[in-house]
C-alpha cells in the first residue's frame, strides 16, 4: 500500500460508485450549475441559524449519494467528513442524523480529499463495504467565524476569497461502475510565515506544491499522465503561485491540465474578488463537475490537490502564521 515516502497506492482500485453536490443560489449562478445535483434559493435552508443550514447542506449531500447508489443508511459502515466550524459540528451533527458509524476528520478546505483517501484505504484493506466520505462549508457560518460576520459589509482586500456555500459527498464500494481512485498522497505542513486570513491562497500555495511533488517523485510519473491536475481552493492569486514555483522547481505543468476548483466554480463577473474557497469548493467541483465528466468519457485521469488553511480564530487571535497543508487524490476512469 505504501508507495514512495508518503502515498499509498490502492491496487484494488476503491470505486465511487456514486456522488453528489449541494450549493447554494451564488453556486446556482457560477458555470459549473448543472453539476449540482441539488441548488438552493434561500442560504437559510429555514434554518434559524448559518451553521444548522450547513449541516442540512451536508445531510442533503450525503442522502443523495446514499439514493443514487440505491443503498439505505443502514448499508454505510462508515461516515468520514469534517468542516471549518469549531469542533467541525456540521459533521458531527450531520453523523447523529446519517446514524452511520462516524470519523470525524479536519483538514480545513482539504478534508475533501483527505476523507476520501481515507475511506479509500477502508474499502481497499477490506475494512468497509461502503464508506461516505463527505464535507461541507458555508459563505456566511465561516465569515462570522474567520473574519467578519457578512452584516458588517466590511471591505475585503484583493487577495480575498468568497467561501462556497454547499456540501459534497462521495459513496465508495469495493465494487461496481464509476470512477475509480487508485492513489493517495499525504500532505505535510508547510508554513510560509503568512497571518493575513484575507490572503490564503498565498499561504496554502507552497504546500499544494510540496505535495503535488511528492506525488510525481513517489510514483516516478510525469504530468501529462493526467487529464486534469486541479488545486482545491488556491484561487486567482494562489494558482498563479503554485504554478510559478512548481516551473522554478522544475515541473512544468501546461496550463490547460492545471487549474483551480476555486476558480472554476464562478464566473469572471460574480463579485468573489481571487476565487472560491471553502471544504465545499473542491468538494462539489470533483464529486460534481470532474466525475461527471469522467462519467461522460470526457476525463479519464484526474488528480485533486485540497489546499487547506489550519487556523483558527484562537491562533489568529495571538497573531500565530497559518500552516497549510494539501492531500491528493487521483481518480481514475
Amino acid at each position: 500500500m505504501l508507495k514512495g515516502h508518503q502515498s499509498w497506492i490502492f491496487n484494488s482500485k476503491p470505486v465511487i460508485l456514486s456522488s453528489a453536490a449541494v450549493g447554494g443560489p451564488f453556486e446556482a449562478q457560477g458555470p459549473l450549475g448543472s453539476d449540482f445535483d441539488l441548488l438552493h434559493e434561500d442560504i437559510w435552508l429555514g434554518q434559524d441559524s448559518y451553521e444548522k443550514a450547513e449541516k442540512k447542506f451536508l445531510e442533503q449531500a450525503c442522502e443523495i449519494a446514499i439514493q443514487k447508489a440505491n443503498l439505505k443508511k443502514e448499508d454505510i459502515q462508515f461516515f468520514i467528513s469534517g468542516d471549518l466550524m469549531n469542533q467541525i459540528i456540521s459533521s458531527s451533527f450531520a453523523a447523529r442524523t446519517i446514524g452511520a458509524p462516524y470519523l470525524g476528520i479536519f483538514g480545513a478546505c482539504s478534508s475533501s480529499m483527505e476523507g476520501l483517501a481515507i475511506a479509500s484505504l477502508l474499502i481497499a484493506s477490506k475494512s468497509a463495504e461502503y464508506v461516505v466520505s463527505a464535507t461541507s462549508s458555508h459563505n456566511a457560518s465561516a465569515e462570522k467565524q474567520f473574519r467578519y460576520p457578512t452584516e458588517y459589509g466590511s471591505q475585503k482586500p484583493p487577495t480575498a476569497q468568497w467561501t462556497v456555500t454547499g456540501a459534497g459527498a462521495a459513496l465508495l464500494a469495493q465494487e461496481g461502475d464509476g470512477p475509480r481512485v487508485t492513489s493517495a498522497t499525504i500532505g505535510r505542513v508547510i508554513d510560509m510565515g503568512i497571518s493575513d486570513p484575507f490572503n490564503m491562497g498565498s499561504a496554502m500555495a507552497p504546500a499544494a506544491v510540496d505535495t503535488i511533488e511528492a506525488h510525481f517523485r513517489d510514483f516516478n510519473i510525469s504530468p501529462d499522465y493526467y487529464d486534469v491536475i486541479a488545486t482545491g481552493d488556491l484561487g486567482k492569486i494562489g494558482h498563479r503561485i503554485a504554478g510559478d514555483l512548481l516551473a522554478e522547481h522544475g515541473l512544468k505543468i501546461p496550463r490547460e491540465i492545471l487549474t483551480d476548483c476555486g476558480i472554476l466554480i464562478y464566473k469572471k463577473e460574480q463579485p468573489v474578488i481571487a476565487g472560491g474557497s471553502g471544504c465545499a469548493c473542491s468538494a462539489t467541483v470533483t464529486y460534481g463537475h470532474f466525475l461527471n465528466r469522467m462519467r461522460k468519457g470526457e476525463l479519464k485521469r484526474i488528480l485533486i490537490i485540497a489546499t487547506g488553511a489550519l487556523l483558527s480564530p484562537l491562533s489568529y487571535q495571538q497573531k500565530e502564521s497559518i500552516p497549510c497543508i494539501a492531500h491528493a487524490v487521483s481518480i481514475e476512469m
